[in-house]
């Protein structure tokens, strides 16, 4: 096709997957599309994704946009099914209860919810609510989309508050909005979904939790109902065994259990205690990350909790994250606990003169910061107000931006690794709330691109993820139930030395603006702590372990020889169980204790001067010297294993 006339173009191009380009008409859809790139395709189009944001079918493209076509065999097939799984949720409710106020009932990455007020549910009506659901899906209701003008979507919405005033902030970005009914139950929503309520499959509630509108404590509190679906009863019977397991595993659970943090009403919500076992695995975490930093040529600095919202201002963090932030005034100056730590890295860099040989400048931080979530959202570990970031920032030239954004990777592989995590990587882009150009965008997306292909990596492209002054390389990690979880992360900003006047002198004897890389091992330690403990159900490798032996006398007779034996491992986090109690109770005690090893000595080891050892793992004992035993346990926690295998030699 011709380039048309740049002020009447009739056609526009969308970038595929594969990186070519479809010339469609302007005005065309997402399953226009489809059927241009096949007619078989088109017909098993179920929605689209645009930029990375899933979106219905019959959505207009526009030019430059990367298309993906979503279909029935496609990943996010399962997030559109859900989504009209959230309908009919909503539809059965208002089947079976007198006029209850309908909010919002998104898809999630494991199921759906929908907010409801004006409603008295609770568990106990579930069973009542699925058979409803059954009925829907059985019926087979064609799922219709409509387009409605603005005044006739506030005639439909006059009783129902919450869409009303959703309604309204659409009203603000066009003419018309958009309505997905079934059979005689309709509401706004801009989609996807599939075609009928027969291709729901097989739905499950699961709880129901109390949720603020919008998020903000200051507006009403309302009833979320959770469910799951899936295509079949079999997927959905494995989805509910990883639920009992992952309960099982839950860190709050496992937390008070090993007595390793608490978040009580003394602090606040989202501030956690660390009590003295979970400190001992916080510092080995940071003691591992602190001799890599050292390899790397890291130097440690430290910033103040508090900075003047000026820096803030400076960074370009006030006028992005200022609703995220705790903002307060002292004697007529405004306050902020810092987000972030990098501007106060920036101007450590900034208080010195700098010549191109003086580069790369690597600055470490194990940095708290604070960010201001949403009470609702908060969530033992994974989500709190003050959590600590393992923070690296790198000055450098241009030049040498691939050389250590390699470097940098291969350390976040080597962290992983240590944890046998099975990692994958994503290069995420320019997000709608940015600073900076397009020309200085594109440059920083080309170079983090350009060494994940040269690396072979596999990653996927997840459009609009970026920080606000940069694009990144983002790992996810799964854990040993199969859970996805972010973790670290390299960022690569040329804004921010900008914002901050940041130089060197190159070898022109010029001034010139340095390139800022930011990167995370672990991400935060609270979020990192909190997979960990899940991902070990609280069995810590030896090296790790709050506890990493401990001796159990079998009777009173024994405790000096159990006291003797203890000291042959200074150095080791060891224990005596004294306690007047049997042998098999301090052995449970161990196991629930989760001890890594334990040591059993009674007579006949005081007679022999030897040890009987059992792993938690085990129920056999093995009997050895006190100084082989020593040297196994100096390699496995130099090796940093991931298991005792001391029984397994």
């Amino acid at each position: 096709m011709s380039e048309p006339d740049s002020e009447s173009r009739s056609e526009i191009a969308v970038v595929l997957p594969d990186g070519s380009e479809l010339a469609v008409e302007a005005g065309a859809t997402v399953e226009d599309c489809a059927y241009e790139i096949g007619p078989g395709l088109g017909s098993d189009t179920v929605a689209g994704k645009l930029d990375g944001e899933l979106v219905a079918k019959e959505e207009p493209v526009y030019d430059g946009a990367r298309l993906e076509i979503v279909t029935e065999d496609s990943e996010e097939y399962l997030r559109v099914m859900r989504h009209s799984a959230a309908h009919c949720l909503a539809q059965a409710v208002e089947r079976q209860f007198d006029d209850p106020k309908l909010a919002i009932g998104p898809p999630t990455d494991d199921g759906f919810y929908y907010d409801f007020d004006d409603l008295d549910v609770d568990e106990d009506d579930f069973a009542a609510l699925e058979a409803e659901i059954e009925e829907i899906v059985a019926a087979d209701y064609e799922i219709e989309r409509e387009e409605v003008s603005i005044e006739e979507a506030r005639d439909r919405l006059a009783d129902e508050p919450y869409k009303l005033e959703l309604l309204e902030e659409l009203a603000e970005e066009g003419e018309q909005v958009t309505f997905y009914g079934q059979g005689e139950w309709a509401d706004l929503c801009a989609g996807p979904h599939v075609e009928s309520t027969g291709e729901v499959g097989v739905v499950k509630l699961l709880e129901i939790a109390g949720a603020y509108w919008r998020g903000d404590e200051e507006n009403p509190m309302q009833t979320r109902i959770y469910g799951t679906a899936f295509e079949s009863e079999t997927d959905l019977e494995a989805f509910l065994t990883r639920m009992e397991e992952a309960e099982e595993r839950d860190h709050r659970k496992i937390g008070a259990e090993m007595d390793l943090f608490s978040i009580q009403d003394v602090t606040g919500p989202g501030l956690p205690l660390y009590h003295p076992a979970g400190k001992t695995v916080l510092r080995e975490l940071e003691r591992f990350v602190e001799e890599l930093n050292e390899d790397a040529g890291y130097d440690y600095v430290e910033t103040p909790h508090v900075f003047k919202t000026d820096l803030w201002h400076k960074s370009g963090h006030y006028e992005n994250y200022v609703d995220d932030m705790f903002v307060f005034d002292v004697d007529d100056d405004e306050f902020g606990l810092k987000p972030m730590n990098c501007p106060g890295h920036a101007a450590i860099f900034q208080d010195h003169s700098w010549s191109y040989r003086d580069l790369p400048i690597r600055y470490a931080e194990n940095g708290k910061v604070y960010r201001k979530e949403q009470r609702g959202e908060l969530s033992g570990l994974s989500r709190t107000w003050a959590f600590t970031i393992d923070d690296g920032h790198l000055f450098l030239t241009p030049e040498g931006i691939e050389r250590e954004v390699e470097a940098i990777m291969d350390v976040i592989i080597e962290v992983l690794e240590t944890f046998d995590l099975d990692y994958g990587m994503a290069l995420a882009t320019r997000p709608e709330k940015s600073v900076g150009g397009d020309e200085i965008w594109e440059r920083a997306e080309d170079q983090l691109e350009s060494v994940l292909e040269k690396r072979n990596y596999d990653y996927d492209v997840e459009e609009g993820d970026g920080a606000f002054y940069g694009p990144k390389i983002d790992f996810e990690f799964e854990d040993a139930i199969g859970r996805g979880w972010d973790g670290p992360t390299v960022q690569l900003d040329f804004n921010m030395p900008d914002r901050f006047d940041l130089s060197y002198v190159g070898e022109d004897n010029e001034e010139h603006e340095p390139v800022m890389i930011h990167r995370a091992l672990y991400g935060s330690y609270e979020r990192f702590f909190m997979m960990l403990i899940e991902h070990y159900e609280g069995r810590f490798p030896l090296w790790l372990a709050p506890e990493q032996v401990r001796v159990l006398p079998i009777s009173d007779d024994n405790l000096g020889y159990a006291h003797r034996v203890a000291n042959e491992f200074e150095g080791f986090r060891i224990e005596v169980d004294d306690r007047d109690a049997t042998l098999e109770r301090k052995i449970r005690a161990a196991h629930d204790d989760r001890v890594p090893y334990q040591i059993i000595v009674g007579d006949d080891e005081e007679d022999e001067g030897t040890i009987s050892v059992r792993d938690r793992f085990e129920d056999q004992e093995f009997d050895v010297g006190t100084g082989e035993f020593r040297e196994h346990l100096e390699a496995e926690r130099a090796e940093k294993r991931s298991e005792p295998d001391f029984l397994a030699d």
